[in-house]
């Protein structure tokens, strides 16, 4: 399943300056005006792409804290009934997120290859492109959700005493619809270098004030109208960051030449991709519309906190995605293919690395985290839907390093065609199995669908790159060592529950985890590397 959310987000690099572009353009001996290309150097890509993932996560993370707090005052504030209609409001414009034919993603694939070989100037233009074809594309999907507003609220059944509220809401999103597509366009000078820390502070920084600040106009009397209009003027001021950061690292954005000769293979990509995004959404969204038909609402919202909990463990996956995709672009177009399958290696190793105690303590506090933040109920019903969905995940995530090679290759075409094959066998079962098993059932097709993919996406990786497997051969005595200490807390989890002792067991298991990690499993340098880091992020 594609992650849409990979075009939203960057990445970071070495570079302490964000004012200094990394490729600029010098004169020769052959003339004054006449410039050389100077790619940027490859050197050190698997450190850039550790620390702009750790960047990247940082900034999911950060806002997903912010909304654990301002949540409960927003739904407190306007009722079940008019938080609902703010979700949908938001939720309306999410399923034309193939509007712009991902020119989100085109930007940061055709922009890094063009960083790579140093032309500033392509780049630049590559980027003014991408944002003239995305206001094209989109501002028509725009105006049909101004204009139908109206339409769109009785459609879902909008109680009448917010139908007006929500009509006008849903005319505010619709400018945001297009602003959210534009910052994911103007970022690309950050994500090409790997400046995920400045990409992060913009966008993340202000998503968090957005959200902060939505309870609190709602409680000045602004209502869900004015909880659109704050979340409208955070995404305009994302894009001004966005500008600025971007024009900083890269002048060159500031002309107001096109790029011609990119417009045919940037839709031709970014048209597969849309395609691919549109089965995925089907993909990824069925179950939330067959488990009311066949079970209840009220099975629904059980089923939405344990995959919105899941979604957890789908963050680290789409932050090492969003480096890896300018950096597979990179050395793809320098032909740097022995750096590439090496990048291509330790992804994935760390991605297992971090995702195995990742989902157990995911499931670990599964239950007492339900029970505290929805209720009793929520604890009871959610729990078992969300163990079988990090099963599925164990599978997908590690799947997004390959994933991400397709996306940076330009083999969009493949996912396009993989989902749309895949949409109706994956449809009965998830009926068949939810009719039969209900909540569980709908988790089991979801989970069975992503280890699929998760194999599919390794199989068509491995026609671009080859595993380095002396690299995982020379770990794997150890990190399976270090997995086998974690059964006897999982083991006792599953039998007695969250006891304390059980608990206390499962902690010692991942802290010895990591000693065996850290000690054992990763090399001197990737050691020495995270001890900097680490004195680095504490200010020693």
């Amino acid at each position: 399943m594609l992650p849409i959310a990979l075009q939203q987000n960057g990445s970071n690099s070495s570079d302490a300056s964000p004012t200094l572009p990394s490729a600029t353009a010098e004169p020769t001996a052959a003339g004054p005006d006449a410039p050389v290309l100077v790619p940027p150097s490859t050197a050190g890509m698997t450190t850039k792409v550790v620390k702009g993932s750790l960047w990247t996560l940082a900034g999911q993370v950060a806002p997903l804290a912010v909304s654990l707090v301002a949540t409960p005052f927003t739904i407190r504030l306007l009722g079940a009934e008019g938080y609902g209609v703010l979700i949908l409001v938001g939720l309306i414009p999410t399923y034309l997120g193939f509007a712009d034919l991902g020119m989100g993603i085109a930007s940061t694939k055709f922009g890094s290859e063009a960083y790579a070989a140093g032309d500033a100037e392509k780049e630049a233009r590559t980027v003014r492109t991408a944002a003239v074809l995305s206001l094209a594309l989109s501002i028509p999907f725009a105006i049909l959700i101004f204009v139908l507003s109206g339409w769109l609220a009785t459609l879902f059944n909008v109680p009448e005493h917010l139908h007006v509220e929500a009509s006008l809401a849903l005319k505010v999103a619709a400018f945001t619809f297009v602003l959210n597509f534009l910052n994911s366009i103007f970022n690309t000078p950050q994500l090409d270098r790997l400046r995920m820390d400045l990409n992060t502070f913009v966008t993340s920084g202000f998503r968090m004030l957005g959200i902060a600040a939505t309870p609190v106009v709602i409680y000045l009397g602004g209502g869900i109208l004015g909880a659109v209009v704050v979340l409208f003027i955070a995404s305009l001021l994302t894009l001004a960051g966005h500008i600025y950061t971007s024009g900083r690292l890269l002048p060159q954005l500031f002309r107001f030449s096109l790029d011609r000769q990119a417009l045919r293979p940037m839709l031709k990509f970014g048209g597969a991709l849309a395609i691919a995004g549109l089965a995925s959404l089907i993909l990824l969204n069925a179950e939330k519309g067959i488990l009311p038909a066949l079970v209840s609402v009220e099975m629904l919202a059980y089923y939405s906190v344990a995959f919105t909990f899941a979604s957890m463990a789908i963050m680290f996956g789409n932050s090492l995605a969003q480096s890896l995709v300018p950096s597979f672009s990179q050395l793809w177009v320098a032909g740097k293919m022995a750096e590439l399958s090496e990048l291509f290696s330790r992804a994935v190793f760390f991605n297992l690395v971090i995702l195995v105690p990742g989902c157990v303590i995911l499931a670990v506090c599964a239950r007492r985290f339900f029970t505290l933040w929805a209720g009793p109920a929520f604890g009871e019903n959610s729990t078992r839907p969300l163990f079988i969905l990090l099963g599925g995940l164990l599978f997908l995530l590690p799947a997004y390093v390959p994933l991400s090679l397709l996306l940076s290759t330009g083999k969009s075409q493949l996912l396009a065609k993989l989902y749309w094959i895949e949409l109706l066998p994956y449809l009965g079962l998830l009926f068949i199995l939810t009719r039969t098993f209900g909540i569980e059932g709908s988790a089991s097709a979801w989970a069975i669908l992503g280890a699929v993919n998760g194999f599919i996406y390794f199989a068509f990786g491995k026609s671009i790159a080859t595993l380095n497997m002396s690299y995982f051969v020379e770990r794997a005595k150890w990190f399976s060592a270090a997995v086998v200490l974690l059964l006897p807390g999982i083991v006792l989890f599953a039998i007695f529950g969250a006891l304390t002792t059980t608990l206390l067991i499962v902690a010692v298991s991942l802290f010895l985890y990591l000693l065996i990690v850290v000690f054992k499993v990763l090399s001197v340098p990737e050691r020495t590397w995270l001890v900097k880091r680490f004195l680095n992020a504490v200010g020693i």
